[in-house]
């Protein structure tokens, strides 16, 4: 695979570095999770440089490394400063130790540990560090990070890093199609995720023609060939390595039947794209999947700009039609978005059933097209590229 050049300042991603310091001045032990290839380790190293203190590294899949801590107690225990433990889970036995060295008073040294796994994989550090550790989840490059001005180019490739950066499209669909084929052969199994790659890669690509779709796992189980339960399973084996995303629906005791099952996305529109073979922007503006690939980028993008975590976000239908692609509910204020692949936007019913029942503060459409202009009393169309000038964080 060709070199890709470092990242420029502008794509250091000072906010993540600057919110994870403070989180480990709170907390003795943090959790840096995300998928694979995200950039865990290359902000784990701006962390290190940020923090006040020595900083020790051990990268767990260098057996050397890994070898070092053959008794962690003892090579641990001297240490000062910050200490990353990049890779842990090749390392779960060190989660009953990492509990022993953060209940020490003073504390002499904090971790910052990394995962390519959601908590709920790693059980044993949910149930060792319980009440000693944040988690800090990270995804792909934002808008923020990123520009708006490359805004297509982030939706189209995605945000992982090498392929973002990536020389030309060429470049950037080949890191992609290497990163899904070792990910499903090599990375899964090692995190003793026992199902056959080619079974995970038909369902993972069957996922993404799903994309943005209400969960149906029956529907699913029949065109695979397999039981509701295999199909569940596969589904939280992607959602627990940061692969798939679940939206959840909104309910509350209102007089329409709503939809009760979550919506489902393929997490990075560049690897939606590599499965579902869209190469170029013009493949993109052609496929049938442009307009769920669109709402999936800019819903991402929206909780981002909002600062809003993931049990604030959900989606809102009824079984009459009704609908709400985003309702973001925090306390009291309730903010809710559609998702339009157009420049010019309209009112639609649902979106006025949306706002009287659902006592929306504000419901934003947001648009392909360059402006931001009120729509109707308490809706406005929200431009994509005003989307940092224009939506002001929670």
């Amino acid at each position: 695979m060709a070199r890709v050049p470092r990242p420029p300042k502008q794509l250091r991603r000072a906010r993540r570095t600057a919110e994870i310091l403070r989180q480990l001045r709170r907390f003795p032990v943090v959790g840096l999770l995300g998928p694979r290839q995200i950039g865990k380790t290359t902000l784990a190293r701006e962390v290190a440089r940020g923090f006040r203190g020595t900083a020790h590294h051990f990268d767990l899949e260098d057996p050397a490394q890994s070898a070092q801590l053959g008794e962690a107690g003892l090579a641990l225990r001297e240490l000062r400063g910050l200490i990353v433990l990049d890779e842990i889970q090749r390392r779960p036995d060190l989660f009953p130790m990492l509990r022993v060295l953060a209940d020490r008073r003073p504390l002499p040294a904090r971790f910052l540990v990394l995962g390519s796994a959601a908590p709920e994989l790693l059980r044993q550090s949910s149930e060792s560090l319980a009440g000693r550790v944040h988690y800090h989840e990270l995804d792909g490059l934002s808008l923020e990070e990123v520009g708006i001005g490359a805004l297509e180019r982030l939706w189209l490739r995605g945000g992982y890093p090498l392929a973002f950066l990536a020389r030309d499209e060429q470049e950037s669909w080949k890191w992609r199609e290497s990163f899904v084929r070792t990910l499903l052969e090599s990375e899964l199994p090692g995190l003793g995720i026992r199902i056959a790659s080619t079974t995970l890669r038909r369902f993972w690509t069957m996922l993404a023609h799903y994309h943005a779709q209400t969960w149906n796992g029956s529907e699913l189980a029949r065109a695979f060939g397999v039981s509701d339960v295999s199909v569940r399973r596969y589904l939280d084996v992607l959602s627990a390595t940061f692969l798939v995303r679940q939206l959840q629906p909104w309910s509350e005791n209102l007089s329409k039947r709503q939809v009760k099952a979550p919506k489902v996305f393929v997490a990075d529109t560049g690897i939606l794209h590599q499965l579902l073979g869209i190469r170029t922007a013009t493949d993109l503006a052609r496929h049938p999947k442009v307009g769920a690939s669109w709402e999936g980028f800019l819903i991402t993008e929206v909780l981002r700009r909002l600062g809003a975590q993931p049990d604030e976000a959900f989606f809102w239908a009824t079984h009459a039609g009704a609908e709400l692609d985003l309702l973001v509910v925090r306390g009291e204020r309730r903010l809710g978005f559609e998702i339009k692949r157009t420049d010019a936007p309209l009112v639609t019913a649902s979106m006025r059933v949306a706002l009287r029942d659902l006592h929306l503060e504000r419901l934003d459409v947001v648009h392909a097209g360059e402006r931001t202009f009120p729509i109707a009393e308490g809706i406005r169309a929200l431009a994509a590229t005003r989307l940092l000038q224009d939506l002001a964080p929670l």
